[in-house]
């Protein structure tokens, strides 16, 4: 058995803090030298204390010995990496496995949120911390061939969560880690696609994730939400041949495991296909008539992310709908109020109160909670021009902008993690037990500590929706 915990540690905790350094204009014979007498096959080439590249022992062979130059007549900019691939301290280990992994490279250098040197990190470092990781997932992903093999991967996938689950690994990294492996999957899968029969398919285009996949905050039972945005100008023939590829890739795509959307935002759809001057005429459209149906499609484009294509186009989009909703007091005002129709399922005295029914004795967690925190957090960051994100990342930017008190905006994500851990729970427990998961908990299915979790988890929720009351006055939000 093996540790999947040291996964989520942070690299600053474990590289290797003692870095040999040179700078970019020092003689490469000097840095040579350097190395041979420390014993040591790389150096950090530093300027202004910030790393700005590499040179190892193999550049020393390929770049200089095996071109026959003379060492003497170059420095060490010359022939060292640049860019460098580097990695934060706060990341965590297993993205640095996999940084390591898509470049090729032994070692990776760790910095400061200032750019400043903090260490430097090996693959061999960490993998001497365990034998088994679920970087050998995504290396099983990225050498993928066809939509079998992903759709295996996929069920792995799910497999990992279902263990990681009870391994006391914090709710926010295992859902990090599922928006991670299921961006990797769906990237390679339009790599194999663009590799194979769409090898002549266009550039100018993207292919956007939405909701909670745009936000990186999926859980088990997450169903599709994407969409395509193209150039204007591309011809008939261009037009015809990004058409058949959103097709095969939807089937595809249903194909490994994840399931259709039932409200059939998918790109594979005309209505979620289209250029970016017809996006930006729907989304006008969708903004000048706040209908519910149209609010919940603006919240979803809201969250858009390109997964893979043309960032320009993602860029434009997030700038068309900033500049409509910046300072918007009146279409956010109709957002929130559409909000508000999701009630907190509290009684008296806080009791929480279940379903009846089909589904007598369970709560769904999204539209008791979940919805409230994504949808609350994501309208302040609209009314402010904040663009992107996940919800924490949101939060944090409003709490910096004194937008939100640190204090309730740290209550708030604590209520956030907590009914996503009850979701994720539940849907590990319907996979267990050959159920289809769900976003639904059985209440009676929670133990004593649990309960009172999830009460005061609602409790914050109600205490948000309060305060958004309060920031609208005749519908100005102040």
């Amino acid at each position: 058995m093996f540790d999947f915990n040291v996964l989520f540690q942070p690299v600053g905790q474990y590289c290797r803090r003692n870095v040999a350094t040179c700078r970019p204009d020092e003689p490469l014979v000097a840095a040579a030298t350097q190395m041979s007498r420390q014993g040591i096959s790389s150096l950090v080439v530093c300027e202004a204390g910030s790393p700005v590249g590499i040179i190892t022992d193999r550049d020393l062979r390929n770049k200089v010995v095996a071109l026959g130059l003379d060492p003497g007549s170059l420095i060490v900019a010359a022939v060292m990496t640049s860019p460098l691939v580097s990695i934060t301290e706060n990341e965590f280990l297993f993205e640095a496995l996999h940084r390591i992994s898509r470049h090729g490279i032994h070692r990776i250098v760790v910095i400061g949120n200032d750019g400043s040197l903090i260490g430097i990190i090996t693959d061999s470092d960490i993998l001497r911390l365990q034998s088994n990781s679920p970087q050998r997932l995504v290396r099983r992903i990225e050498e993928a061939q066809t939509v079998a093999d992903l759709k295996e991967l996929h069920q792995q996938v799910q497999e990992l969560v279902t263990h990681l689950i009870g391994t006391g690994v914090p709710v926010k990294e295992l859902v990090r880690l599922i928006a991670h492996l299921n961006d990797q999957i769906l990237i390679r899968l339009i790599t194999i696609l663009r590799s194979g029969p769409f090898s002549d398919l266009t550039d100018r285009f993207a292919f956007l994730v939405l909701g909670s996949e745009g936000r990186g905050e999926q859980t088990l039972t997450t169903d599709q939400d994407n969409a395509l945005v193209y150039a204007d100008d591309l011809n008939p023939a261009e037009l015809q041949r990004l058409v058949a590829f959103s097709e095969e890739l939807i089937s595809a795509v249903i194909e490994i495991g994840i399931p259709p959307c039932s409200g059939g935002i998918m790109a594979n759809n005309a209505v979620w296909r289209m250029p970016l001057s017809g996006w930006k005429q729907v989304l006008d459209g969708w903004f000048g008539l706040p209908t519910p149906e149209n609010i919940l499609k603006v919240g979803m484009v809201a969250d858009l992310r390109a997964l893979t294509g043309d960032r320009r186009l993602e860029q434009e989009l997030r700038y068309h709908i900033s500049g409509r909703l910046k300072k918007n007091d009146m279409y956010l005002g109709h957002m929130l109020s559409n909000l508000l129709r999701f009630r907190v399922p509290l009684g008296w005295f806080g009791r929480i109160q279940t379903e009846k029914g089909s589904y007598k004795g369970q709560l769904d967690l999204k539209k008791a909670g979940i919805f409230s925190i994504t949808e609350g957090v994501k309208i302040l960051a609209l009314y402010e021009g904040v663009q992107g994100g996940g919800t924490e990342e949101r939060l944090h930017w409003l709490m910096e902008a004194k937008v939100i008190d640190h204090r309730d905006g740290n209550d708030l994500q604590a209520a956030f993690y907590a009914l996503v851990f009850f979701r994720l729970k539940s849907q590990v427990e319907a996979l267990r037990e050959g159920r289809i998961p769900d976003n639904r908990v059985a209440h009676d299915r929670l133990n004593g500590m649990e309960q009172a979790r999830l009460q005061v988890a609602l409790e914050q929720v109600r205490s948000f929706q309060e305060s958004l009351k309060l920031k609208f006055r005749l519908g100005q939000l102040i």
